[in-house]
């Protein structure tokens, strides 16, 4: 599976762990940052790029990494089509998959340690969005209302 992953200075460090791990077990990494352990750099930047090679199709899921998760959260679903949720525990970021078709994982890394969050990254990366009607029914729902928003703002713009 071709797999973007982006951290910031808090993340940076489980972030090439979990590029190791990837790689191991034969995905595709896209890492779009950061390159470097910088602490001057900045959340949105490397949450961004993630979130919108996840919704430009050019990777299957995403993994988004900082201190806590919260904020590279909220950046990365501003994003058009993403669905990105912080998971800290196993069920979650399986069942995030399989109910509500998240596509984007995001870890603090400095709640959970290394060991917790492989388990996650694959807990998320082994699960399938499930199909059924409920799913279905619920995340049309999601899509519903991005839409919607999509469409204000372009009204607002013109």
């Amino acid at each position: 599976m071709r797999i973007a992953i982006g951290a910031d200075h808090g993340g940076f460090e489980l972030k090439e762990e979990i590029v190791r791990l990837l790689k191991a077990e034969g995905h595709e990494v896209l890492d779009m940052g950061a390159a470097v352990l910088d602490p001057s750099d900045d959340y949105p930047d490397s949450a961004q790029q993630v979130a919108e090679v996840v919704a430009g199709g050019r990777a299957k899921r995403g993994i988004i990494l900082c201190g806590s998760g919260v904020v590279a959260c909220v950046v990365a679903n501003k994003i058009p089509g993403v669905r990105a949720a912080i998971c800290h525990d196993s069920y979650s970021a399986h069942q995030g998959v399989e109910h509500d078709d998240l596509n984007v994982l995001c870890l603090g890394a400095r709640i959970i340690g290394p060991e917790l969050a492989k388990e996650l990254v694959n807990a998320f990366l082994n699960a399938r969005f499930s199909g059924a009607e409920r799913h279905q029914r619920r995340l049309g729902k999601v899509l519903a209302i991005e839409r919607r928003y999509l469409r204000a703002g372009a009204k607002e713009d013109g």
